[in-house]
């Protein structure tokens, strides 16, 4: 059973929380929430320790409460907190931090000289997979038109970040992403193909953040079975892709 340790307690990592809880491949040692938490605290009956990242020393907590992976689900700041701890006793991490800058995204790349390093702005197993379907298709039939739908409810300003990846990744401009902004909507994602005699529609819906509990699962029991270095989820998926392919 891997030992593992979540960083992160808001809604997303809360529902991490519970998925990793729950996974028998998993025992869930201790949860860091970003701010300080006024006494002792556990998350229910299971007594994990939940405190706050400003609160510990992140060595010695990690010589008390040792962990084979952590993953983190906090803010981009956290990584120069732990990341020397984490590289010194080859601790894996899978991080869905979406918000790295240039320098912090190098600085994740370099811990991956040293031990098993995941960077997904988006956990979900789902939309990676969409992702990649995208690619590969994108790539036969460069001649065709894509747009990009992506709905989510009422409250979300901002265009999607989710969306802006599959632009990127598809060598889109965000002129290719329609948004629509509706109540009871929880997060929809879909990459629309035109050709001249078909149409082809790809979608993901989110409809709980449980779904970032899975994907991170998934990152974890999959990382823990590559080589020392940097990855992404794509990297993993199309790992998995290829001892399929050797099966066939």
């Amino acid at each position: 059973m891997m030992k593992v340790g979540l960083i992160g307690h808001g809604k997303a990592g809360s529902a991490v929380a519970q998925v990793l809880k729950a996974d028998p491949r998993f025992d869930l040692r201790w949860i860091v929430k970003r701010t300080s938490v006024p006494g002792a605290q556990t998350m229910d009956e299971r007594a994990i320790p939940l405190v706050g990242l400003d609160a510990i020393h992140f060595s010695d907590w990690l010589d008390e409460q040792p962990v084979d992976a952590i993953v983190d689900f906090s803010a981009p700041q956290s990584l120069q907190v732990y990341g020397e701890a984490l590289r010194r006793r080859k601790i894996m991490l899978v991080s869905a931090i979406s918000a790295y800058d240039q320098a912090q995204l190098s600085y994740a790349h370099s811990l991956g000289q040293d031990t098993r390093i995941l960077c997904s702005p988006n956990i979900t197993l789902g939309i990676n997979f969409l992702i990649m379907a995208a690619k590969l298709l994108r790539s036969i039939a460069p001649f065709a038109d894509v747009e990009i739908l992506e709905q989510h409810f009422k409250e979300k300003p901002e265009v999607s970040g989710t969306a802006k990846k599959i632009a990127e990744s598809l060598e889109l401009s965000s002129e290719k992403i329609t948004s629509l902004r509706l109540g009871g909507i929880v997060g929809h994602h879909e990459v629309i193909f035109g050709f001249p005699f078909q149409t082809v529609r790809l979608t993901h819906d989110s409809i709980k953040r449980e779904a970032f509990g899975t994907g991170a699962a998934f990152a974890l029991s999959e990382l823990a079975r590559c080589d020392t270095g940097f990855y992404t989820f794509e990297d993993l998926l199309m790992k998995k892709l290829r001892e399929q392919l050797s099966l066939q």
